[in-house]
């Protein structure tokens, strides 16, 4: 029985009381959803239709994902099984129980991506010009070459390491790629083990081999994996020994950052020294090459102090991720057809950005519309001689960032300059320990987020002396403050100089840096103090119109739905009929369609080109429109455990263009959509006969032109 059958057959039996809240059937493993975003990733991988190299891609970030789940949340699973569990999951399932389902539900997909691979990325790669080889399918001449490569460039820098009663085991470090070697010594005949670790920071994992032949066109021809190259030639690292067998293996480790900060005298130091220990975590996964005898995994279990069930057999080469590098091939006809994002007119041109915002509100919807308004935004507040001060909080901003070089530029000038760089910011601590240090160098106030809170809130204020007295200007987005991300991040940016706005983000940043407890704002909602409670009295307040005139309607989009109050009050506005739409793109605790409980609400998930990022919550409330934009989903971490800012879209116009125009074409997207269904499974969207084809994200591609008079603004191509 599914857990949508247990939560049908729950509510039948205990009727439409209270008993709702005691019903964990009713909810979906956020584990479990993950593996099924993930899936819907793979999917993206496995589509024809897709460009060849965003197939590619769209497996190597399936990859990627893979790795950070076992990192994050199966060690934290592990963490839950050996110390015991504080509080069970609103579906009630217990650590082990989750760990079970975790690998049955992993052991197919694994299948799937390995037939994806083999039969059909890696010919059609072949048939497209690159072809992906085993060193022992090259031609004489091609050898000799790989060879010589390897004896030039590889071989100086490998350090094979032996383990035996004199070689202690080496250690692995997390998500590097390794060789178990065995070898036997021709004349005692007894046997050796070694280690080698394949240097795939130092270079390239797929190696270009000179072909003997014509070169073909550009970007393509014959490429090897790094460890096949090492492995073939692994004769030139054990001289006087047979090399008899050779596995790759890579083993994850639990990289969940635990850190003192009450026992913490410099949280800077503190989140150095944590960073460092990702490194040596404990293990929570081994993958190995498929062959690997009993014996050797045996070893390397037993050296690494790891279970059977914690080895995967893995197909396709390992660490997947790294396929990302075969994008920088220069093969322009088998990627997406790129575009020039819009710039909406008045936003990069000196002074004109002040008085732009100054007339009206603005809302840029990236990558469709450029990053590059933030940017200059902040470029011109460094140079402007009238801006007095400028306030911003960092979370992700990548290793070449614009935003930090504006920053920098502006104490240059002399301006006031106070940012909050989040250490925690998970897997980008080094850049943000980087980012943090330059600035305090320049003489920038730098704080380092707050006890026990992330920052996780995307604000900006540049405060300026006009004509009129002192105005300031406010920057609030979706997404972080990161050229990169923004390229391939479907994030909503907003510009105001709104005064109960400004004064809200004033009070957001004493807060932030002093020692001032600020719990309400004039218009902001402002997390861990008053959002969970602000959504929640929308909902109510819905209910409470749709019970009196039956036009109560709510749609949210956002990354994730798993906060427990969140989901029981969309429960309770379905029971009373008020219509919901949900679109969340990964992890949905809830289940929809269950009749008397959840009838009334539709969830879909948008998977495609780019990474969909946008939180947006709207409410009919009657007819007067509220919708809300911001940094948080509905997630206890988000709610309870990091300062999250939603803020309203006030303007008609700019309210009207999303509830008319931005909302409703991802919802009707039926080429990338799927919906969940009760039992926690996604299909794809239907596709209703006469009616056309929809992908949301080629709309808005194609569609930017007309924005301009939709939000009462003008917009230029960049």
């Amino acid at each position: 029985m599914t857990g949508a059958d247990r939560a049908m057959e729950g509510e039948a039996a205990r009727g439409n009381g209270c008993s709702l809240l005691e019903n964990p059937a009713l909810f979906i493993n956020r584990e479990l959803s993950w593996l099924e975003f993930n899936r819907r990733v793979l999917q993206e991988a496995e589509d024809p239709t897709q460009p060849l190299l965003e197939r590619v891609k769209f497996l190597a970030i399936f990859s990627n994902n893979l790795d950070e789940f076992f990192m994050i949340r199966v060690s934290g699973l592990k963490r839950q099984l050996s110390q015991g569990v504080r509080e069970p999951p609103p579906d009630g399932m217990s650590p082990r129980e989750q760990l079970v389902a975790i690998h049955r539900v992993l052991e197919p997909m694994l299948a799937r991506l390995s037939l994806l691979w083999e039969q059909e990325l890696v010919p059609a790669l072949a048939e497209a010009g690159i072809r992906i080889s085993r060193i022992g399918d090259l031609g004489g001449e091609e050898k000799g070459a790989a060879r010589e490569y390897f004896r030039r460039e590889i071989y100086p820098v490998l350090t094979p390491l032996a383990f035996d009663t004199s070689h202690p085991f080496p250690f692995i470090s997390n998500l590097s790629l390794n060789l178990a070697v065995t070898l036997r010594h021709p004349g005692s005949g007894k046997e050796h083990f070694a280690r080698v670790k394949v240097p795939t920071r130092l270079f390239p994992r797929l190696v270009r081999v000179p072909l003997a032949g014509e070169p073909g066109r550009a970007g393509a021809g014959t490429l090897v994996f790094l460890e096949d190259l090492i492995t073939a030639n692994l004769d030139l690292l054990f001289p006087g020994y047979h090399v008899e067998n050779a596995f790759s293996f890579r083993v994850t480790r639990d990289a969940d950052l635990e850190i003192e900060e009450d026992e913490a005298s410099d949280l800077l130091t503190a989140v150095e020294e944590s960073v460092e220990q990702r490194r040596v975590g404990a293990p929570v996964r081994v993958e190995m090459a498929p062959g690997m005898p009993a014996s050797t995994c045996a070893m390397i279990g037993k050296k690494l102090g790891v279970a059977p069930d914690m080895f995967y057999a893995v197909r396709t080469p390992l660490g997947m991720a790294e396929l990302m590098e075969i994008l920088d091939l220069d093969c322009p006809d088998l990627k997406d057809i790129p575009f020039i994002p819009a710039i909406p007119a008045g936003l990069c041109e000196g002074d004109q950005i002040f008085s732009r915002i100054r007339t009206k509100d603005v809302l840029l919807f990236h990558p469709y519309e450029s990053f590059s308004p933030v940017t200059s935004f902040l470029h011109h507040a460094a140079r402007d001689p009238a801006v007095l001060a400028i306030k911003i909080t960092l979370y992700r901003v990548g290793k070449d960032s614009p935003v930090v070089d504006a920053l920098l530029e502006a104490r240059e000038n002399r301006k006031a300059v106070a940012v909050l760089v989040e250490l925690k910011a998970r897997f980008d601590e080094e850049n943000n320990i980087g980012w943090a240090r330059a600035l305090e160098r320049a003489g920038v106030h730098v704080v380092y987020g707050l006890p026990g809170l992330k920052v996780h809130a995307k604000i900006c204020m540049v405060v300026r002396r006009e004509h009129d007295g002192i105005r300031t200007y406010v920057h609030m987005g979706t997404g972080n403050y990161n050229a990169q991300s923004s390229r391939v991040y479907t994030d909503h940016g907003f510009f105001t100089a709104d005064p109960m706005t400004a004064a809200d983000a004033a009070d957001l940043f004493n807060a932030l840096t002093g020692c001032a407890e600020q719990k309400t704002y004039r218009k902001l909602l402002v997390a861990p103090q008053g959002l969970r409670e602000g959504i929640l009295s929308r909902i109510e307040r819905e209910i409470a119109r749709h019970r009196e005139h039956g036009d109560g309607c709510i749609i949210f989009k956002m990354n994730a739905l798993v906060d427990r109050e969140c989901i029981l009050a969309l429960y309770r506005a379905s029971r009373e009929g008020v219509s919901i739409q949900l679109q969340v793109r990964g992890i949905c605790g809830l289940r929809p369609g269950i009749p008397g409980t959840s009838e009334q609400i539709t969830v879909s998930s948008l998977v495609g080109r780019f990474l969909e990022h946008t939180r947006l919550y709207y409410f009919r409330n009657g007819g007067d429109e509220e919708v809300l934009a911001g940094s948080a989903d509905l997630m206890p971490r988000n709610l309870d455990r990091r300062i999250e800012v939603l803020f309203p879209i006030e303007d008609p116009a700019l309210r009207s263009w999303l509830t008319t125009m931005i909302l409703p074409v991802h919802l009707a997207d039926n080429v990338k959509n799927r919906v969940l269904l009760a039992n926690g499974t996604y299909v794809r969207a239907e596709r209703t006969p006469g009616h056309r084809l929809c992908n949301a994200q080629e709309w808005c591609i194609a569609n930017r032109g007309s924005w301009r008079v939709a939000r009462g603004d003008g917009t230029k191509q960049g």
